[in-house]
């Protein structure tokens, strides 16, 4: 059978955070496109995504309770909500997104979706990151 040219080839979308520039209100605030112009913020409709990671370069921080969690098709379905003063939000360094490269952690969009993230509880006062997700 042949493969037709660009439905196979997983594709790449990201998107970074930065409290100095983004704030840290309680709030959806999508990402700003990350990584110059080969990649961007929208994973089309249809598309299922298989994996991905997050890159914390500052650790998240809050003067309350906040939690975060990182969306694209529902809320948390990349990085369920937890509080920033635990994992994956604490620590510096690459983590791994909830989509593990396996069917039934995949998470298919059914419109163009931007990839976004939710402070909630407290309002964020500190954090820089990116998200990177791999979709086919």
């Amino acid at each position: 059978m042949p493969v037709i040219e660009g439905t196979t080839r997983i594709k790449e979308a990201s998107g970074e955070y930065d409290f100095a520039v983004d704030g840290g209100a309680v709030s959806t605030i999508t990402l700003r496109s990350a990584g110059g112009a080969s990649l961007g913020n929208v994973i089309p409709a249809g598309s299922v995504i298989v994996g991905g990671y997050l890159e914390v370069d500052t650790a998240v921080a809050s003067g309350g309770a906040a939690t975060l969690a990182v969306n694209s098709e529902g809320a948390g379905d990349l990085v369920a909500g937890t509080v920033v003063s635990g994992a994956p939000w604490s620590t510096t360094g690459r983590k791994s997104l909830t989509p593990a490269f396996t069917g039934a952690s995949s998470v298919k969009t059914t419109a163009a979706r931007s990839i976004t993230v939710t402070p909630a509880v407290a309002a964020l006062t500190a954090g820089k990151f990116r998200v990177v997700v791999f979709y086919r």
